[in-house]
């Protein structure tokens, strides 16, 4: 028992909510065979990015790719780049490697593990030409602002694993968290809006309309692409 004067231990919140999904048959197959080929264990030491993809191509990282088709669809197109995507719903990994796999992707690599202890403790400063963050939980109530993963101490994080020149896009469906996202990064002094302060970007051709953003505009939502660059 601790002393009854010692202060808790604060809990650190979490990039991320895992929530159970049905896997197929499928995608536990895809991932049971496929991810000694695409999968990245956490170790929590730096990674040598270029021994994991065997080439010195720039990377460019996605949080949370859900079920992976924009990231997909961008490995696909992009083969002169290198992407690693971090997802911890097991379904939306499964369905990607089974993608992966039947175009013969060899520019793509996968975690399931938390992004932030991801990009703190493995990813080396610098060494991203490129992050991605594609509709986050806004975590509409205002008691769980707090919660949300863009905010300066993360801004600064992403900051320091991107080279100088490197591109922040992140993109919302949610008009106050594009607000928030607009709030956070134009205070930061390591970034600047491609498009001027509190300026949204039209859908950039890399970043595909995917089935999450056309049930979002189903539902009369405004979609917004923030691009940030590296100073």
């Amino acid at each position: 028992m601790s002393d009854a004067g010692e202060a808790a231990p604060r809990r650190e919140i979490k990039s991320f909510v895992k929530r159970i999904g049905r896997m197929t048959d499928g995608q536990k197959r895809a991932i049971a065979d496929l991810w000694p080929r695409y999968g990245l264990e956490y170790t929590g030491t730096p990674r040598d990015l270029a021994s994991a993809f065997g080439n010195a191509h720039p990377v460019v990282l996605e949080i949370g790719f859900g079920n992976g088709e924009a990231l997909f669809a961008a490995a696909q197109a992009d083969p002169a780049r290198n992407y690693f995507g971090i997802e911890v719903h097991e379904p939306g990994v499964g369905r990607l490697l089974k993608q992966a796999d039947g175009a013969g992707l060899g520019n793509l690599r996968v975690s399931r593990h938390d992004a932030v202890d991801v990009l703190r403790h493995e990813i080396a400063p610098g060494a991203l030409a490129e992050l991605r963050l594609y509709f986050p939980d806004p975590w509409h109530k205002a008691r769980h602002h707090k919660r949300r993963i863009v905010q300066p101490g993360f801004v600064e994080l992403v900051a320091s694993r991107l080279r100088p020149g490197g591109l922040f896009h992140l993109a919302t469906d949610w008009e106050p968290y594009a607000e928030h996202m607009f709030d956070v990064l134009d205070a930061s002094p390591a970034f600047r809006n491609e498009l001027g302060p509190r300026q949204s970007a039209p859908r950039p051709d890399w970043r595909i309309e995917t089935h999450f953003q056309k049930r979002g505009e189903r539902l009369g939502h405004g979609v917004f692409d923030l691009l940030y660059r590296r100073r």
